[in-house]
């Protein structure tokens, strides 16, 4: 109760002082990406369960003469590269936090995809709601491998408190201003998760 009071008590604060600034970065991305200007992509939240995370959108729409897009890492504009180091993008996620699909501190939310490649250990991360930031994301990011990352997350599980909660928001507007741990060399966030090999790495895409 108190985790949940506390979320509410930011989520609706943050939401109310920083509305023009929303407003005005909507509109910034509304002339320089187009429409629409939030990304919404369906992610696993408490035990699993589906719900739409919502972000500031970060990427162009090109598409190569087959009508794909085209990779990530080309489609990322200087503009979306300035939203990402900033964590701006992350922004509309508030309102997730105040639905109550997110935390503001919890494992971070990843794809749908991935829930059948974790390991019984790994999937632990789900017992608890997922976060905006983390015990991870202070502790390496995108710089950190996929197994180091789920470690992260179930020590957390374990030893999760509402001091724990205070340390990691505190320790996160720290790397944020560093813009320390964004992306893995060559890759525009983190290469996909595929499973653990039978020697407990990442599997090969």
């Amino acid at each position: 109760m108190v985790k949940r009071s506390f979320d509410l008590i930011v989520s609706i604060t943050g939401l109310l002082l920083l509305l023009p600034f929303i407003l005005l970065l909507a509109l910034l991305i509304r002339s320089k990406l187009g429409s629409p200007v939030l990304f919404k992509q369906q992610r696993p939240g408490l035990h699993g369960e589906p719900f739409y995370v919502y972000k500031f959108r970060t990427m162009n729409n090109e598409k190569d003469e087959n009508g794909v897009l085209l990779p990530d890492h080309i489609r990322l504009t200087a503009f979306g590269k300035v939203l990402r180091k900033l964590s701006l993008d992350e922004l509309p996620q508030l309102a997730n936090v105040l639905k109550g699909d997110l935390s503001l501190v919890g494992p971070r939310p990843l794809l749908m995809d991935y829930l059948n490649r974790y390991t019984p250990e790994q999937a632990r991360r789900h017992s608890v709601k997922p976060g905006i930031t983390g015990w991870a994301q202070v502790n390496g990011r995108n710089a950190i491998t996929w197994e180091q990352k789920f470690e992260l997350d179930v020590w957390y599980v374990d030893h999760q408190s509402f001091w724990l909660d205070m340390r990691i928001l505190l320790l996160t507007f720290k790397k944020v201003f560093k813009s320390e741990g964004i992306s893995q060399a060559g890759h525009v966030t983190m290469p996909a998760f595929m499973g653990m090999d039978d020697k407990g790495s990442n599997a090969p895409l």
